[in-house]
């Protein structure tokens, strides 16, 4: 038999000639990944502001102490305490935390210790 009585042969190595051939001629198009662009940093918080005389690391003032907290309760300042206990505490820890100044005060106390939290100068609360 001849090559012209079976045209099918030829017919599959012209498909893969061309497919071949529109290979080199195609163009690609690619999409771009987006470029990932970094978020502005956040501003820090202002610092927070407290007023009058604070605690040492020693357990002193730095200043003259106020004479306005009438009772051991929130809210009064870290000299303040000093005063209303009447002597020096046991331990002072001074540090910064996330929201300022953080103060830790032990009192050791007959059978008992008292340990008081502040924040900016503001008794926060009280662990006995």
């Amino acid at each position: 038999m001849s090559d012209s009585a079976h045209p099918l042969p030829h017919l599959g190595a012209l498909v893969l000639i061309g497919w071949g051939l529109s290979a080199c001629t195609s163009v690609e198009t690619r999409v771009h990944e987006p470029v990932p662009v970094a978020a502005p940093a956040p501003r820090p918080a202002p610092a927070p502001t407290f007023s009058g005389p604070v605690l040492t690391g020693d357990g002193t003032c730095t200043g003259p102490v106020p004479t306005t907290a009438a009772a051991i309760e929130p809210g009064i300042g870290e000299c303040d305490l000093v005063r209303l206990k009447g002597k020096p505490p046991t331990d002072v820890l001074v540090g910064e935390g996330r929201s300022g100044r953080e103060v830790q005060v032990l009192y050791t106390e007959p059978g008992a210790k008292e340990l008081y939290f502040f924040v900016n100068n503001r008794l926060d609360r009280i662990v006995k």
